[in-house]
């Protein structure tokens, strides 16, 4: 339990972080990544280089102590870092590291006029306190995901049992255990953390599961990115028949149970966990618009799963958005972006529905302020980052 003067000086340093939290944390990546070497398989480089996971780290650090007399005004933001540490296999034993370089960082950027060691101690208390509620968050759930049915803990190996091209861009890997044992049921909307071994590196990874566990498979749909060390191995070096290591799924963005009408709204690769959605919803005869934006028709995925699922599901209705016209793929039902005019035109009538998108940070900020303005509660405009969490506003 933090002491009333903890909390007080830990508040105190909000105007520090609002201004220099993001060099803050620079530094304390910066530090931790070349002092320990066993935390690196943890964090994506691409993400550190653009900036991306300072940012995500500096906001949560922030929100942190804005909130220390009212952790519950935090909303879901513990739960998406849980659900991303469980998903790659964050252990106690990690914690203490990043406790010690982020008070190192404190220390060595705000200078020891600003980090006093009363400062340096309220925020060694709050970490702790923090770390103590991660922990056991994260504990409780790989105990679960262990004692379910066809569940584990840590990695599993799985083979690579098939390997289906589709799109120009997007490659589809099935996975089955090698044990031969049951597999861990995934809600739709989930994501699989995976091991890989880059030039003798270790590197970890998660992928959205673009399908419903069946058959005892998992399977994730990848695109190949320019200069992507995991998605171009995926796609050039993994192979049917080949084995790696999976770690049990996980992930708080799922399709809830209801009976409003459902949106499920993509850009590009974000179409991957709106298929498994999608899956369940039609099980229920649930009405379904599906929505996908792509660049082109070469490279959109899944056309002509989702057209079989039209032409079986009656309520469901599909939309293609295309940038461009490649002039040789299908038509879309549009060229250019999406905007409000044609979600407008393609939203149901009645807009107390449930919308779920996914994509490029650019377009689901677009689709936000689209669904607002066209009268979807906020509250039912949900969506999911496949890298660190950013603000859309």
């Amino acid at each position: 339990m933090l002491s009333v003067q903890d909390r007080a000086i830990v508040k105190s340093t909000v105007p520090l972080l609002e201004s220099g939290g993001e060099a803050l944390i620079t530094h304390f990546y910066r530090m931790m990544l070349s002092e320990y070497p066993e935390v690196r398989p943890l964090f994506n480089q691409a993400h550190q280089s653009t900036g991306d996971q300072p940012r995500a780290l500096a906001n949560g650090v922030l929100m942190y102590a804005r909130h220390i007399d009212q952790l519950d005004q935090l909303g879901d933001l513990v739960a998406k870092i849980i659900n991303k540490h469980v998903a790659l296999q964050i252990l106690p034993e990690h914690y203490p590291i990043v406790g010690t370089c982020l008070l190192r960082a404190i220390a060595e950027v705000l200078g020891e006029e600003i980090a006093t060691p009363e400062v340096i101690a309220a925020w060694g208390a709050a970490y702790g306190q923090l770390a103590d509620i991660l922990i056991g968050a994260e504990t409780s759930i790989y105990d679960q995901k262990e004692q379910a049915p066809g569940g584990w803990r840590g990695a599993r190996e799985f083979i690579v049992v098939n390997k289906v091209e589709e799109s120009a861009e997007i490659t589809s890997f099935y996975f089955e255990p090698a044990d031969k044992g049951p597999i861990l049921a995934a809600e739709p909307g989930q994501y699989i953390g995976m091991k890989l071994f880059l030039d003798g590196e270790e590197i970890r990874r998660n992928y959205s599961l673009s399908a419903r566990p069946n058959n005892g498979q998992y399977r994730i749909s990848v695109k190949r990115e320019t200069g992507g060390r995991a998605s171009n191995h995926l796609h050039d070096e993994l192979h049917v028949g080949q084995s790696i290591q999976l770690f049990p799924p996980s992930g708080e963005f799922i399709l809830t149970a209801s009976d409003k009408p459902l949106v499920l709204i993509s850009g590009g690769v974000g179409i991957t966990p709106t298929l498994a959605m999608l899956e369940a919803a039609l099980e229920t005869g649930r009405p379904v618009h599906f929505i996908h934006s792509a660049r082109n028709g070469k490279v959109h995925a899944f056309r002509d799963f989702i057209e079989g699922l039209a032409a079986r599901h009656p309520q469901l209705k599909r939309f293609y958005c295309y940038a461009e016209d490649d002039g040789v793929s299908p038509a879309a039902h549009s060229v250019g972006f999406l905007d409000q005019e044609l979600l407008n035109a393609w939203l149901p009538a009645e807009r107390d529905l449930d919308a779920y998108f996914l994509g490029p940070k650019g377009f689901m900020a677009a689709v936000k302020r689209h669904l607002k303005a066209l009268g979807v509660p906020e509250k039912q405009s949900r969506y999911e980052f496949f890298g660190p969490a950013a603000a859309l506003e």
